[in-house]
């Protein structure tokens, strides 16, 4: 039995192993995918000082440490179930039962797919999977694709796939409808694409952030070229929408349309993009299933990428010897999920040895270290992500308080 077990072998879990390990606590950590570092494996960008970020080496340095003091990592091994006990928790695994007084779900983020006519076809992926071939695998998924989805996450990925040698032909949006909602209004994702690009990695969508404090996002939109803007020398265009991914056996291009600044179509305009495959970018939201299966309590923040459980600063859920770090909590950069994760691990360490006063301070200043980590991030998925951040833990401390008074009438 471990002091405390951690599901999910990424940043926020690596970073939360090493921080408990290193307070003397025996950590095991698990994964479902065959090598630690979670979605660190497939990030390789170029940060604003010039250095290039490498996920895969970072998920080796952080997995290294973590062995050094003593964590035990173990990789394809699924979850399917988990409960309390007197002494703690048992967690039920294809690769057996594992005990730990303290649990911690580091569990990450998953991606929400934009369903379009056609995405069935073979060669149809998630940006995320693309990205996934190219960074983790080493397989080029094709010579050329179209993306579908203009979001933070799409352009990113648009770019590491250009350095896997792909043609990125461009970046459009699906059709609006009841499945893509904002996603498929031009005005709407210009404005949420100039409300993040004060962080934004080009000069050029630095500019639209510019423009967006100037000018109404109804202009914006009208003033936005037909052929699109090139981000990464790859062409953005919020006036084009796909309407169909063709191919008989499997995917071989888009049909696409030009549209109005509401999402009306004008099918006189429709045409077809030839792609060896086509990639469906509708975001990420928090991986929290197997927090409901706990019977954590939920709230749904968007700023966060949707429903998250209740946990305050200290990364403490309702549930007693329950933790959350990382893209569980919302969707933010790897850094922060990171800084999270020590956060918790330290958290975790003061509850084992009932040492909250001693090491107070430490956790402070590991908060402290969140927000700053989070201010300085390269991109943020969604606006107002600090502000939310901010309300909802103030909530979350008046809840947790109130469930700690009624457990406490209940004992």
């Amino acid at each position: 039995m471990s002091d405390l077990l951690i599901i999910g072998a990424g940043p926020a879990g690596l970073s939360a192993a090493i921080a408990a390990a290193e307070k003397g606590l025996s950590v095991t950590v698990i994964d479902e995918f065959p090598k630690a570092g979670g979605r660190l494996l497939g990030q390789l960008h170029q940060e604003p000082n010039g250095e290039w970020w490498n996920g895969i080496q970072k998920g080796e340095q952080l997995s290294q440490r973590a062995r050094q003091l003593g964590v035990t990592i173990q990789c394809e091994v699924s979850v399917y179930d988990i409960s309390q006990s007197k002494n703690g928790w048992d967690v039920y695994t294809t690769k057996g039962e594992y005990k730990a007084e303290k649990l911690l779900l580091a569990t990450g983020a998953t991606e929400s797919p934009i369903p379009v006519k056609g995405w069935t076809l073979p060669g149809v992926m998630t940006i995320g999977a693309a990205q996934i071939m190219g960074n983790v695998h080493r397989v080029k998924p094709g010579n050329s694709c179209i993306i579908i989805g203009a979001n933070v996450l799409s352009m990113a990925i648009a770019n590491e796939l250009k350095l896997c040698g792909v043609n990125v032909k461009e970046i459009i949006i699906p059709k609006a409808d009841i499945t893509s909602n904002e996603a498929g209004n031009p005005e709407q994702v210009l404005s949420s694409l100039m409300r993040l690009t004060h962080l934004a990695p080009t000069p050029i969508l630095r500019q639209l952030g510019k423009i967006g404090k100037l000018v109404h996002p109804k202009i914006a939109i009208k003033l936005f070229p037909r052929k699109g803007i090139r981000m990464f020398d790859i062409p953005l265009r919020l006036k084009n929408a796909a309407l169909e991914i063709v191919g008989d056996r499997f995917a071989t291009g888009v049909r696409t349309a030009n549209i109005k600044a509401n999402g009306e179509i004008d099918h006189t305009s429709e045409k077809v993009v030839d792609a060896d495959f086509v990639c469906i970018a509708g975001g990420l939201t928090p991986l929290s299933e197997l927090a409901s299966i706990i019977g954590c309590s939920f709230k749904y923040i968007p700023e966060l990428g949707g429903h998250v459980p209740v946990h305050n600063e200290q990364m403490q859920t309702n549930i007693p010897g329950l933790y959350v770090a990382g893209n569980i909590t919302g969707i933010e950069s790897a850094k922060v999920a990171m800084a999270q994760g020590r956060v918790a691990g330290l958290a975790i360490a003061a509850d084992i040895m009932n040492d909250w006063e001693q090491m107070e301070t430490s956790i402070n200043k590991a908060i402290e270290n969140v927000n700053i980590t989070r201010d300085k991030a390269l991109i943020q998925f969604h606006p107002g992500i600090s502000d939310a951040r901010k309300k909802f833990y103030q909530k979350s401390e008046v809840d947790l308080t109130q469930i700690s008074k009624i457990k406490k009438r209940e004992a």
